[in-house]
Order: structure tokens, then C-alpha cells, then sequence
């Protein structure tokens, strides 16, 4: 059984988040979602939250976990099983820090690939810091995030 992970502090989770997610679990019998609990972040919703706000999104999908995790990536992966770690790539700035974790990543565990998929073009411009402050500021971002995380929004 192939399963994959796909970590993220995802705060919170946005439709280019779902897109990612919704392409990979074709990919690997199981995706993991990790929800990481402490990143080095000011985030507007809990670890829990976060977790059950992607879980909702997820919901019917049958091979989709979503987890909260804590600590390194590779060890995270270590512990569900998993040999591959995916990431959505928007265009420029993603790819260098995304170059930079990957060799990172094998560099602690050789035998972790990692596999980064391109966002899809109408979601290349959505950040979740950006989608909060859109939020914050009355801008209609309906069409950015999954019902649940609108509600949470508002």
C-alpha cells in the first residue's frame, strides 16, 4: 500500500489546498494530511481547528486521513508509513523554499522522496495570509475556501 503525506500548517485551508489534496489522494492508496500543530507562525486557528476545518473539506473522501502533527516532517512520515511527501507549487517564490525543504528532508531521511504538484492556474495567487486579510477586510473570498472555512471566516 503506497501512502503519502501532505503537511502543512494550512491556516487555513483554502481551495488550492483542497486542489492539491483531491489530486493526490488519486495518486497513493492513502493520503495523510498533517496538520502541523506549532508551526513558527502567529495563526489565527488552532492545531484542532485546523484539523477538523480540512476534515470537514475532505470529508467523503475515503482514502483521505487528516491528522495534527508536531515535530520534524520526516519523522511524522516515519511514523504513517510513508515514503512520499507532497506539496503544491505556485509560481516563483514556491519553488526555491520548496527546493530548500525537500533537500532538507533527504538529507534527514534518504529514503523519502518528495513529489510537488502544480497548482492549478486559478489558484496560483491564493495564500492563506492573503485570504485572511481579504477576510478581515470585508472582501468576498467565497470563491477561495472550502463553506466550512468561510463560516469560520466570518
Amino acid at each position: 500500500m503506497l501512502t503519502g503525506i501532505y503537511p502543512g500548517s494550512f491556516d487555513p485551508v483554502h481551495n488550492g489546498h483542497l486542489d492539491i489534496a483531491l489530486r493526490a489522494s488519486k495518486l497513493f492508496d492513502k493520503l495523510i494530511i498533517g496538520v502541523y500543530d506549532k508551526p513558527n507562525k502567529n495563526n489565527r486557528f488552532t492545531g484542532a481547528q485546523r484539523t477538523e476545518m480540512f476534515r470537514d473539506a475532505t470529508g467523503p473522501i475515503d482514502n483521505i486521513e487528516v491528522v495534527q502533527f508536531s515535530g520534524l516532517v520526516t519523522s511524522f512520515a516515519k511514523e504513517m508509513g510513508a515514503k512520499v511527501v507532497v506539496r503544491g507549487l505556485r509560481a516563483g517564490f514556491d519553488f526555491e523554499t520548496e527546493f530548500e525543504m525537500a533537500l532538507m528532508w533527504r538529507n534527514l531521511d534518504p529514503e523519502l522522496d518528495i513529489i510537488c504538484l502544480m497548482s492549478s492556474l486559478k489558484y496560483q495567487f491564493i495564500y492563506s495570509s492573503r485570504i485572511k486579510e481579504v477576510a478581515d477586510l470585508g472582501g468576498d473570498i467565497s470563491n477561495l475556501v472550502p463553506q466550512n472555512v468561510l463560516k469560520s471566516l466570518s
